[in-house]
């Protein structure tokens, strides 16, 4: 069979979600193509003669523009079959998808094709499996994707899996929803073959892309560390939970000795209430805490937020900018971070909350996300203008201080203050590491992607 895999958007880096089930494919002896439409656009001749057509959604922003590239190919094939695979196949209508496998979804991707691509509806697995090394010879080169920016210098940059899955259960996250509380590791051979692959295409950093590093700690401390010991000038960034950095302090030395530049955070908010509602595990003393051990190791926290929940309040929002100011943290906050919303998908355990069931509306089909309004209005309104500050800070290259004291006054004028009063930290550390890419898999997709795919 001849299947043509697209992906429309993996955070800037090239994407796993064609690579893995590309391998599998053709480990099944089907006949595979690649489009990252993400970075080449979709036409005509992709399509043509296909006998299925399967879509990679592994986050919001993909699951949106996957919309649009089902549309693209109903306009020049009203008969090919078509599947969504990911995280985020569940979410909205689409009679077109015969399809949907969330998960660890190789194996039902790979009968579905075998059966001859029949219509079953939506399948859920979190089976452990075993991965074959990601195929990734038809993907467009590292060098058109993200990179790692680092003394004034850009790096080609790979992105790499120890494992899927979360051990924890916080309530605004979409993957306990599908793996409920579980996780699964990739085999040490396929991650390590992935690897040596990618530095072989010249990768010089590795973004580990696990929801949580340490869900597993003995296999990704082994995993990373003999990764270092091959490729010993290899640098690496990996997300980890507040909780388990304070919990795992121990290995933070480690991490650093093997190359580890930053950490990914989600810190989410300063507002311990709503951190206990979302069931984080942590407390802001906890975030304090974890940036100075982190750094006293040597690593650099980038701390990720979700200032906007129904029950905000602009003073909410004006103590995650008092907190980023006084722990030096403005250098490694995108300022998109200081904007987002909560996104609800249809299975969201945030809908079991009676904060969120008090405000809830509709389900949007075309957001994949339930409406909802805060119970303060003003809340509503400032994240509407912080949105779009920080949309225009990026195109128009403004300085990432000027942009974050521009919308700390925001804030603080929609809690009713003096946005005179705001000045600049007594310390902000420019130039810190982090990547070239700035928008995040909780938010919505910009003007910018919205607007990427382009009709055949």
């Amino acid at each position: 069979m001849r299947v043509l895999l697209i992906s429309t958007y993996e955070l800037g880096h090239q994407p796993l979600g064609l690579a893995s089930p590309a391998a599998a494919l053709t480990a099944a002896g089907h006949d595979v193509s690649t489009l990252d439409v993400a970075i080449d656009s979709i036409g005509s001749a992709d399509i043509a003669g296909q006998d299925a057509i399967a879509i990679s959604v592994p986050m919001h922003t993909a699951a949106r523009l996957a919309q649009d590239v089902v549309r693209s190919v109903r306009d020049v094939d009203s008969e090919v079959p078509i599947a969504l695979f990911g995280l985020y196949a569940g979410e909205g209508a689409m009679d077109e998808v015969a399809a949907r496998f969330v998960g660890e979804y190789e194996p039902d991707l790979t009968a579905w094709v075998a059966d001859g691509m029949p219509p079953v509806g939506t399948r859920i697995s979190v089976t452990q499996q075993a991965f074959a090394t990601p195929q990734r010879e038809s993907l467009p080169d590292l060098s058109r994707y993200g990179r790692l920016r680092i003394a004034g210098e850009e790096r080609v940059a790979g992105y790499v899996e120890a494992s899927h899955g979360c051990r924890h259960r916080c309530r605004h996250c979409p993957i306990p929803a599908v793996y409920d509380g579980r996780y699964r590791i990739v085999s040490r051979e396929s991650v390590l073959a992935d690897v040596d692959a990618q530095v072989a295409m010249g990768a010089l950093h590795l973004t580990w892309g696990d929801p949580d590093f340490l869900n597993g700690p003995r296999h990704a401390m082994d995993l990373l560390e003999e990764v270092h010991r091959r490729h010993p000038d290899v640098t690496h960034d990996l997300t980890i939970k507040v909780e388990h950095l304070r919990r795992h302090e121990t290995l933070l030395d480690r991490l650093a000795a093997a190359g580890t530049l930053f950490v990914v955070s989600a810190f989410e908010t300063t507002d311990d209430r709503t951190l206990a509602l979302l069931d984080k595990g942590h407390t802001a003393e906890d975030m304090a805490w974890v940036v100075e051990r982190a750094r006293s190791a040597g690593i650099d926290v980038h701390p990720s937020w979700m200032p906007f929940v129904p029950w905000t309040v602009p003073s909410d929002v004006v103590g995650i900018f008092e907190f980023l100011a006084a722990h030096d943290l403005v250098g490694s906050t995108d300022p998109v971070q200081l904007s987002i919303r909560l996104l609800i998908p249809r299975h969201s355990l945030m809908l079991e909350l009676d904060e969120v069931a008090s405000v809830i509306g509709p389900y949007d089909e075309e957001a994949l996300s339930y409406r909802w309004a805060s119970l303060d209005p003003r809340s509503d309104e400032l994240q509407r203008v912080l949105a779009e500050r920080a949309e225009s800070a990026v195109d128009d290259g403004a300085s990432p201080v000027e942009t974050f004291l521009q919308m700390w006054g925001d804030a603080v004028e929609a809690d009713g203050g003096d946005r005179r009063s705001v000045s600049p930290p007594a310390s902000i550390t420019l130039g810190r590491p982090g990547l070239t890419e700035s928008w995040f898999c909780c938010a919505e997709p910009t003007r910018a992607q919205t607007g990427g795919v382009a009709a055949p």
